[in-house]
Order: structure tokens, then C-alpha cells, then sequence
């Protein structure tokens, strides 16, 4: 951990211990006691690359759909609609990688692989979910200008599905 991501952890904590982590009108970031958000990059802001990681179109509903449980290569790309063989496999070696997932291999054949998460994985799924229901309850505003949802832009036979407990 660098010397800047330690400062800024410790910012971060300090300030919501005290309740301070937004600044008063016409305060700058600065004066509010916290860095600018450009002040690190994903090269050296670990907070930063692992929101651009997650950040990915699929990483994130790779690890949604692998809250529910193990699943197979082929399951995974039936319930993602729209990614190639290629994209999942690259998706799946980098969140293995990443030591997200964990990979098993069976003897048998036809071979099958499945992929399950790994402890820290599973860590992620309640950010998922928060974030889930955020995007539940968030205005029509927020939302992107003219983002269907999932189940909106394609046929019920393929539809996207949310494993929400």
C-alpha cells in the first residue's frame, strides 16, 4: 500500500467517524478535508482499479449470477445474453486471477468446468446487491436517458435474470 492510499484510507475514516465526509456550500474539496477525486489513478489508488475492474460490462453480472451458487461455463452464458465465448472466457480468467473465483475442473467426460466464488468473491455480493437495490429505487431521473431495462429490450425467453433473495 502506498504512502497516498494509507493517507487516504485514513482520511475516509476519520471523517466518517465524525460524520464530516460532505462539504458545506461553497467549499472546495480541499477545504472539506478530502483530496480531489483525480488526485490518484487506478495505477496507484487501489480503491480506483478495482472499481475500473469491477467497472467492466460483465465482471460485475458474473459475480451477480455466482451469488446463487457454482455454476457451469454453459450456464453462465445462458443467463448472459449477448457474450461471446471469447469475452466470458477472458471475463472469467480475470476474476480468477484476481482470486475472485475459483475454477474447478472435473475428471470425467465430457469435461466439465465450473466456477464458484472464492471467499473474497462472496464479499462482493453484498455490495452487488446494495447496488442492486439502489438501481431499484432510483428515480426515473437517474437513470440513464433512454436505458431500457434488461427484461425491456429483450424477449422474456432471454431475458436477464436478477438471482434477488
Amino acid at each position: 500500500m502506498t504512502s497516498h492510499e494509507a493517507q487516504r484510507i485514513e482520511t475516509i475514516q476519520t471523517e466518517s467517524q465524525a460524520g464530516q465526509t460532505e462539504s458545506q456550500p461553497g467549499q472546495t474539496e480541499s477545504q472539506a478535508g478530502t483530496a480531489p477525486r483525480n488526485a490518484c489513478r487506478p495505477a496507484e489508488c487501489l480503491a480506483e482499479d478495482w472499481l475500473a475492474f469491477l467497472g467492466h460490462r460483465w465482471n460485475a453480472l458474473i459475480l451477480w449470477h455466482l451469488t446463487d451458487g457454482p455454476r457451469r461455463y454453459g450456464e453462465l452464458q445462458g443467463v448472459l445474453p449477448g457474450i461471446t465465448p471469447k469475452v466470458l472466457s477472458e471475463r472469467l480468467g480475470g476474476l480468477t486471477r484476481r482470486g475472485l473465483l475459483a475454477r474447478a475442473v472435473s475428471n470425467g467426460f465430457p469435461r466439465e468446468v465450473t466456477y464458484r466464488l472464492t471467499t473474497q468473491g462472496q464479499s462482493l455480493g453484498p455490495i452487488i446487491l446494495q447496488l442492486y437495490e439502489w438501481a431499484q429505487e432510483a428515480p426515473q431521473s437517474v437513470r440513464r436517458a433512454g436505458s431500457p431495462t434488461p427484461t425491456a429490450s429483450k424477449p422474456p425467453s432471454t431475458a436477464m435474470t436478477c438471482p434477488v433473495r
